[in-house]
C-alpha cells in the first residue's frame, strides 16, 4: 500500500488534506515540520500550506527524500524558494474562487484536468520565478504561477488547495500525484 506523509507546516487544511489521502484508500500520517526527514518512511510527501515562510521548520529537507513531493500552497513556495525560485507577496491576499488555466496538457499531475478549472487559493504569497527544471503548469488572471512542475525530479507544486471541496477536481490531482508514488 502506498504510503504518504502529510507535513503539517501549521496550516488550517492540513487536517484535510490527510483525510482527503485517507478516504482514496491511501496510508496517511501527519507529522510536524520540525520532524527530521531521517525519522520519517514514505513513498511521497505533501507539504502541507501554512501561515508564513518563517515557521517551515524542515520542509526544505524533505525535498531531498527520492520521492514524489506535492507542495501545497505554502509548501510550493517553499519547494520554489529553495530551488532557487522566487517567492514574494500576492496582489490579491486571503482566499478566494479563482479559474486556472491549465499549460502543459502532458504534465503527469495537471494534465488530466479540464483546461480550465476552478480552484479555492490563496495569494498572500505567490511563487514569482520558478527554480531551474521546473515549468509553469497553471496560471491564473490572479497568478502568473499556479502550479509548477519537474517531473523528471517528481517534484510538483500547487497554489491551490486540492483537499477543500470548493476545489474541482481536487480529487483528480491527489489521484495523479499518487500515480507517480507508485
Amino acid at each position: 500500500m502506498t504510503r504518504i506523509v502529510v507535513v503539517d507546516n501549521h496550516g488550517q487544511f492540513t487536517h484535510l488534506e490527510h483525510r482527503a489521502l485517507r478516504d482514496m484508500g491511501v496510508e496517511s500520517e501527519v507529522v510536524d515540520n520540525e520532524t527530521p526527514p531521517s525519522e520519517v518512511e514514505a513513498d511521497g510527501i505533501v507539504l502541507s500550506g501554512g501561515p508564513d515562510m518563517d515557521r517551515r521548520g524542515e520542509s526544505a529537507a524533505y525535498l531531498d527524500l527520492d520521492v514524489p513531493v506535492l507542495g501545497i500552497c505554502l509548501g510550493m513556495q517553499i519547494m520554489a524558494a529553495e530551488l532557487g525560485g522566487e517567492v514574494g507577496s500576492g496582489d490579491y491576499g486571503g482566499y478566494a474562487d479563482v479559474t486556472v488555466e491549465i499549460l502543459d496538457e502532458d504534465d503527469p499531475l495537471l494534465g488530466s484536468l479540464y483546461p480550465e478549472t476552478r480552484v479555492w487559493a490563496s495569494h498572500a504569497d505567490e511563487v514569482k520565478a520558478v527554480p531551474d527544471g521546473f515549468s509553469v503548469t497553471a496560471r491564473s488572471d490572479v497568478c502568473d504561477v499556479e502550479a509548477m512542475s519537474d517531473p523528471d525530479r517528481e517534484l510538483y507544486g500547487v497554489q491551490w488547495h486540492p483537499e477543500v471541496s470548493h476545489t474541482e477536481a481536487g480529487q483528480e490531482v491527489f489521484e495523479n500525484f499518487l500515480a507517480r508514488c507508485e
